[in-house]
C-alpha cells in the first residue's frame, strides 16, 4: 500500500518488526484507498506501549463532520518483548525507530513495517547514490549488448 523510500535513504535499518496499528473505521478505508504518508513517521515508546506519530492519512472522502484526526498518534500492536527491545534499543545505541512500509494482510488487517534504524551521514548517502548510479548503468550497457 505504502512504502518510506526515504527512509532506506536516510537510515541504515537494521531490524525490522511487523506491527498492527490500532484504526478508526474511516482511518482504515483511507489506507485502502492509498491516502497513507509514511515521509516523517517514527515510533515512540511511551508506559510499556508503542506509538506511531507523525503518520498522515487522508480524511476519508465520504466520510461525514465524524472524519478521524489526519496527523494522530496511533498505538502500534507489539508483543511486550518487542517493545521492551524497541525501546532498550533506541535508548542506549542512538537507534530510532521509523515506519518502512504499511500493507493490508490477506486476513484485511492493517500492518506496518517498523526498523530500527541508525542515521546515515551525508557522505553514506552519497556513496548509496553513486551505487544506484551505477547500476542503472550496468543495466542499460547489459539491456544495449543483448538488443544488438
Amino acid at each position: 500500500m505504502a512504502t518510506n523510500r526515504r527512509a532506506r535513504f536516510n537510515y541504515h535499518l537494521i531490524e525490522e518488526f511487523d506491527a498492527g496499528i490500532q484504526l478508526l473505521g474511516t482511518e482504515i478505508k483511507s489506507i485502502r484507498q492509498g491516502q497513507v504518508n509514511l515521509g516523517d513517521g517514527f515510533v515512540m515508546v511511551r508506559d510499556g506501549e508503542a506509538w506511531l506519530h507523525n503518520v498522515h492519512i487522508a480524511p476519508y472522502s465520504h466520510g461525514n463532520r465524524e472524519n478521524h484526526e489526519e496527523m494522530r498518534p496511533r498505538k502500534l500492536l507489539l508483543n511486550k518483548r518487542e517493545i521492551r527491545r524497541i525501546a532498550t534499543s533506541a535508548a542506549q545505541k542512538g537507534l530510532t525507530t521509523v515506519p518502512v512500509r504499511l500493507y493490508i494482510s490477506h486476513h484485511g488487517l492493517a500492518k506496518v513495517v517498523i526498523a530500527l534504524a541508525k542515521g546515515k551521514q551525508q557522505h553514506d548517502k552519497r556513496d548509496t547514490i553513486a551505487q544506484r548510479d551505477a547500476q542503472r548503468s550496468m543495466a542499460r550497457a547489459r539491456k544495449q549488448m543483448y538488443e544488438d
